[in-house]
């Protein structure tokens, strides 16, 4: 068993009340949380990280285990964006004072997307080679040119991985405007890269009502269809268009009634956190008087787990 110096017991202690806060179903933020224990208390951190992950039922101790030895010590995760994360949920520090606090604002620094991200952002193409195979191969609709989904052919990873990905503006839902990118590090086989994690959102950059407009605006008028994932969402896509990308399912629950759309399709994960969200936003959006309607795929999983499984 790994065990703490005690130097590190205070941070360690309230790092453990942090993530009391933190749900662990969502793979993202487990594996981000991951990431900055690891960066913060070395090894040791193992057993704390490991514990919180027992606490959703989607945890596999192999796979939990391997994650960690996939985890750098150092990377552009660090302590701060577990306490951030943490604070959405809820949770106030009471013991570590004002250094953690600086930590954590200076991780949460950007409203609207950074100009590094921007660049970032410019250096992408349309739907091309092996992004346009990779969604193909996933039974994916390639969304249009226009598309706020676009491609990188040789983006690095912070595990100094360089390889093709997926890259996607992720905007304000109702102001349009740019608040940070969603990567994903894919093959052309449909797989994603054997990186740890594939999917990273900018460190620093805000996702709380945020989209990814895998439709222009312009494309939509009075319906619209939204999932959590981008490959889910472009799944729906073969039975309804326009859809967005809501990138997990905190932005799902608090998804806001936009003016002008009349009816709404939920492309629901099918499992207790996705058809939680898929619920609360379907709440929210009758209440306002529109017609939705929740689309919840055979078994569990996502839309686009069933298309893959469907010869």
């Amino acid at each position: 068993m790994n065990t703490i110096t005690a130097d590190a017991r205070a941070v360690a202690s309230d790092i453990e009340a942090a993530l009391r806060f933190i749900p662990a179903d969502d793979r993202n933020v487990w594996i981000r949380c991951g990431m900055a224990v690891k960066a913060e208390l070395g090894e040791a951190g193992f057993d704390i990280w490991d514990e919180w992950s027992a606490t959703s039922d989607k945890y596999r101790a192999r796979e939990t285990a391997a994650a960690w030895k996939s985890f750098k010590t150092a990377g552009e995760i660090g302590i701060g964006t577990l306490f951030y994360i943490a604070q959405q949920y809820g949770y106030r520090s009471k013991h570590y004072g004002t250094n953690e606090r600086k930590r954590v604002l200076t991780v949460q620094q950007h409203e609207t997307l950074s100009e590094y991200g921007q660049e970032l952002f410019d250096q992408t193409k349309p739907i091309e080679g092996p992004a346009s195979d990779y969604l193909h191969a996933r039974k994916c609709v390639v969304p249009p040119q226009d598309s706020d989904l676009r491609y990188h052919p040789a983006l690095k990873h912070p595990g100094g991985y360089i390889g093709p990905a997926l890259v996607a503006l992720v905007t304000d839902a109702i102001t349009n405007r740019p608040i940070t990118l969603h990567r994903t590090w894919i093959k052309s086989n449909g797989n994603k890269a054997e990186v740890e994690p594939p999917r990273l959102l900018l460190g620093g950059h805000r996702k709380a009502g945020g989209v990814i407009r895998l439709w222009p605006d312009t494309e939509v008028t009075l319906g619209l269809g939204v999932c959590e994932g981008i490959e889910t969402s472009l799944s729906l896509a073969h039975a309804f268009t326009p859809v967005w990308s809501l990138v997990d399912a905190g932005n799902l629950a608090s998804f806001p009634v936009l003016l002008g759309i009349e009816a709404l399709s939920i492309g629901a994960d099918n499992d207790a956190v996705g058809m939680k969200a898929a619920r609360k936003c379907a709440r929210g959006w009758t209440r306002a008087g529109k017609l939705v309607r929740i689309v919840i795929p055979q078994g569990q999983g996502d839309l686009n787990d069933v298309a893959m499984e469907t010869e």
